[in-house]
This record gives C-alpha cells, sequence and structure tokens, in this order.
C-alpha cells in the first residue's frame, strides 16, 4: 500500500513514509484545534462571565 502511493505521488518510499506523516501530524494538530476551539465556545456560551469578556475583548472594534 505505501508503495504503490509513493508511485501515485512520483517519491521514493521513504520521501513518500515522510511526506504521509507530515500530512497526519497537520491534520492531528488541525482537529486538536478544532476541539479546542469547541470547548472555549461552550465555555463561553455557558457562562456570562466568559461571555462578557469576550464581548469586550473578542470583538475588534472601528473607532472613528
Amino acid at each position: 500500500m505505501l508503495e504503490t502511493e509513493a508511485k501515485e505521488r512520483g517519491l521514493g518510499l521513504s520521501a513518500a513514509i515522510r511526506v504521509l506523516a507530515c500530512e497526519a501530524a497537520k491534520e492531528a494538530k488541525r482537529k486538536r484545534i478544532r476541539e479546542q476551539t469547541k470547548a472555549v465556545a461552550e465555555y463561553i456560551a455557558g457562562n456570562p462571565e466568559a461571555q462578557e469578556f469576550f464581548e469586550f475583548w473578542g470583538t475588534p472594534r472601528v473607532e472613528l
């Protein structure tokens, strides 16, 4: 399976494994960020003090 993937990508086996490992690591990082973002959003949704903080500090305002 890895050899087939390497051929499809035009890479040697070890290079293809490195690329696949990097892609997997990036996806794991994205997944972790999505989970943490969801946890923060849930916390803010259930905590009035956090909502107030977010409204004040989390919303960009343009001063005219």
